[in-house]
């Protein structure tokens, strides 16, 4: 329990958003404020995270530095340098670039001299952060918390085990199905998209160089990012390919070289030989958002809060937007000894995030919209477009920036500064 005075914040959830904000609030206060992350996923580790991978943008990365975790997992993470964007038809003999993003150098670039993102392995990132935690004091339990009934100086807690407690502020990172957020009856607005997202890890035989690849289809986006070297031929990557869900069962249903096959297909042979290393596993894609990010003493972190389509790698660079602008709002109110939980807190961090995941979701949604599509026309004016961004410099760095998560209003974290 909690000492006398002492301040106590709950995490439910321990994906890499509720662990980043855990370890931020526990570095920096220390003993003056109890963090405590629970999720009955802790008692597997860091291993059900295997085969997948994330790009953390340069804010993210940043972040992670500042928390002292990046040093830990540089070895695992690869500088995206480039990306390549083309568009056709599967059929189609030659695949067009429409589209070019270089990290060049310019006084004006809000990147300069650093990759917009890298890409890393999930694995080795959540170890790193369970680690960092429990060495600052973060107390990780491996239990859910099935309810909260809010009250005027705390909330009471009741755990999946039967056990009850109290905190100042409960944090719902729970995923996208929160059982906490619809316990706080907040509203989810959404919907099914009639596709999947498929991930696996490919082998290759020649260098990746650090470039990405995203080559969008009439079934969705084809991406091919870049990962450290290793693997059975030397150099690897990891693949998210988007594609109609209907064909999914069909497309993944044979043996490992039928699918094989099919990937190589979209994969081409730019990299040489290719071989399957982890994966493929399908996952149904959605857009939501909570209609609120706060409840009585309450905030939603992560896919509790929002969903977005994998089209431009940004779910969990959101997710580590909104834990650093809730550790900043914590912390603020901490320092004023004021009460974390009080609804002026929430309602700060609940106004910085809610805009900007509202327009990256309608982004995603609306690209997602414009890409997963065959008709001529529309083909036609969305590479008309991608052409001209390609030769406008001043508007591609606007995009890097923007996808490197290091414009704008930014919270104290993903600017390199301390809480």
């Amino acid at each position: 329990m909690a000492g006398s005075g002492q301040r106590r914040v709950v995490v439910a959830g321990a994906g890499i958003p509720g662990l980043s904000l855990a370890l931020a609030l526990k570095r920096a206060h220390g003993p003056a404020l109890a963090v405590t992350v629970c999720d009955p996923a802790l008692a597997s580790g860091a291993a059900r995270h295997r085969g997948r991978a994330f790009a953390v943008a340069a804010g993210g990365r940043r972040m992670f530095a500042q928390l002292g975790i990046w040093e830990a997992v540089s070895a695992a993470a690869e500088p995206i340098r480039d990306m390549v964007v083309s568009d056709s038809r599967l059929t189609d003999p030659v695949r067009p670039v429409f589209l070019t993003f270089a990290q060049e150098p310019s006084p004006q670039d809000a990147v300069a001299g650093e990759p917009f993102a890298h890409m890393v392995e999930a694995e080795p990132l959540v170890a790193a952060l369970l680690a960092a935690c429990a060495a600052a004091g973060v107390v990780l339990d491996p239990v859910g918390i099935a309810s909260a009934d809010p009250g005027p100086e705390a909330t009471e807690l009741h755990r999946t085990d039967g056990r009850a407690e109290t905190a100042s502020l409960l944090v719902a990172a729970d995923g996208a199905r929160s059982r906490l957020r619809e316990g706080a009856g907040i509203g989810w607005v959404g919907w099914s998209y009639p596709q999947s997202g498929i991930v696996a890890t490919i082998g290759h035989e020649r260098p990746h160089g650090g470039r990405a690849y995203e080559h969008f289809l009439p079934s969705g986006p084809f991406a091919i990012l870049p990962l450290v070297e290793g693997g059975a031929l030397g150099h690897r990557s990891s693949i998210v390919w988007t594609e109609r869900a209907a064909d999914v069962p069909a497309l993944l249903g044979g043996g490992p070289d039928e699918t094989l096959v099919e990937i190589e297909r979209r994969f081409g042979h730019g990299l040489g030989r290719i071989v399957l290393e982890d994966g493929p596993s399908a996952h149904p894609l959605a857009f939501g958002i909570a209609r609120r990010f706060r409840a009585d003493r309450m905030a939603l972190l992560g896919d509790a809060a929002h969903v977005i389509h994998p089209i431009a790698g940004q779910g969990l660079n959101l997710g580590l937007a909104g834990a650093a602008s809730l550790a900043q709002a914590v912390t603020d109110a901490l320092r004023l000894g004021l009460d974390p939980g009080a609804p002026d807190v929430l309602q700060t961090y609940e106004r910085e995030r809610r805009f900007e995941t509202l327009a990256m979701g309608a982004m995603t949604d609306g690209l997602n919209r414009l890409f997963s599509t065959d008709a001529l026309p529309v083909r036609l004016a969305r590479d008309l477009g991608l052409g001209l961004v390609d030769r406008l410099p001043g508007l591609k760095r606007l995009f890097i920036g923007q996808a490197a998560a290091v414009r704008g209003t930014l919270p104290r974290l993903l600017r390199g500064q301390a809480l």
